[in-house]
């Protein structure tokens, strides 16, 4: 048995009406990740693409490389981010198109990622660009079209049952009703059983998803509750302040070392509940904040396949549940340094430690890791 990769996938790479209206014409990911520029020694930016290029996710073409370049590496399938607003949704060509066509052959799913949209990006958090109103008639709604994408023979399921994230549930006024709207209507339309997944984004929902009428959860990473403490707390920050150096090299970003956050992730607590995990080949998204960024510095492919690698383990071995399922954090994430498409530094590298945690797990954690600190 072989356990089931999943990645997110970002669908913000082709110019929207709205996105050149809030940010500027022409307007894509692309746009933040080129502006990215280091900001201290050793740190990795800009990320840039190699392979595929700054590419439009408009082109089937990119789309079939993608899903190509992800099979062979053993990626199973894809966690599209789907933006439903009310009845309208933005950034939908792309998977409008692979519904549609009926290519790439490649699985997929799908994340209500249910948040309002703000001018996060540039601090202004306040100014609400398009907001969330929920209500039945809007569960009603949104479940006939999703009804469309769960009839796929694509579509990923979990014990015969279309698999949906939702990455914010606690803002779900009720959740509960929202539910059993959701199942109701899904009988009725004919879809019959679903499998709801809760995303474990922030600390407040981190816990039992049963209890707010969810089936799982899944771990999003990294999580933000099991950091530790930025390296600007140690002896380098402060050596860094005494010379007048902390806030121009560090600004108010987060710094941590990746090792050590893998170290943390590993050492979580089983939960009482079914929990698909999730891993993260690295993550700095001062391409997006111009404060209150976190880096994960010195990731590393040996690193994070020895981390995978454990997971896998750790998911095939568990006798919890049926389904080896493990999420990865993400496919074409850019703009938050996070992404398995290849890079200009690294080319495949993570795509190849992707294929090899799947097909040797004789390695653990704390062996790859002695080994890749005596390389440095």
């Amino acid at each position: 048995m072989q356990a089931r990769l999943i990645a997110f996938y970002l669908p913000q790479y082709h110019p929207i009406p709205e996105n050149d209206e809030w940010w500027g014409k022409g307007f894509t990911e692309w746009t933040n990740v080129t502006k990215a520029k280091p900001l201290f020694s050793e740190h990795y930016q800009p990320h840039l693409p190699a392979d595929l290029g700054f590419y439009d996710l408009r082109l089937s073409e990119t789309r079939q490389a993608q899903a190509d370049l992800a099979k062979e590496y053993g990626i199973y399938g894809f966690c599209y981010y789907h933006y439903w607003f009310n009845g309208k949704r933005l950034l939908e060509r792309p998977f409008n198109d692979v519904l549609n066509s009926g290519k790439p052959d490649f699985p997929f799913c799908l994340c209500w990622a249910n948040e309002n949209w703000t001018r996060r990006w540039d601090g202004k958090e306040q100014n609400l660009l398009l907001k969330q109103v929920y209500s039945e008639e809007d569960d009603r709604l949104h479940m006939q079209w999703l009804a469309k994408a769960f009839s796929d023979r694509r579509y990923i399921k979990v014990d015969n049952k279309p698999l949906f994230l939702v990455y914010r549930a606690t803002k779900l006024p009720n959740p509960k009703q929202t539910v059993k709207v959701w199942r109701e209507e899904a009988k009725r339309l004919g879809v019959g059983e679903i499998f709801l997944c809760r995303v474990e984004s922030f600390a407040s929902e981190q816990d039992d998803p049963g209890l707010i009428g969810f089936d799982a959860s899944v771990e999003f990473q990294p999580d933000w509750t099991q950091l530790g403490l930025p390296l600007q707390k140690g002896r380098l920050w402060h050596l860094a302040r005494k010379l007048g150096l902390a806030h121009q090299a560090y600004g108010t970003h987060n710094i941590y070392e990746y090792s050590t956050v893998v170290k943390h992730m590993l050492a979580k607590p089983n939960p009482s509940y079914q929990r698909f995990p999730c891993v993260t080949p690295s993550w700095d998204n001062t391409a997006r904040r111009q404060a209150g960024a976190i880096i994960l510095q010195n990731s590393t492919p040996q690193v994070y396949e020895s981390w995978l690698r454990t997971i896998v383990g750790r998911t095939l071995a568990s006798n919890y549940s049926t389904e080896k399922i493990v999420f990865i954090n993400a496919w074409n994430e850019w703009a938050e340094g996070n992404h398995l498409e290849p890079c200009q530094k690294w080319g495949h590298a993570y795509l190849e430690a992707t294929r090899m945690a799947l097909r040797d797990r004789k390695t653990d954690f704390t062996t790859s890791l002695s080994r890749e600190t005596c390389l440095k």
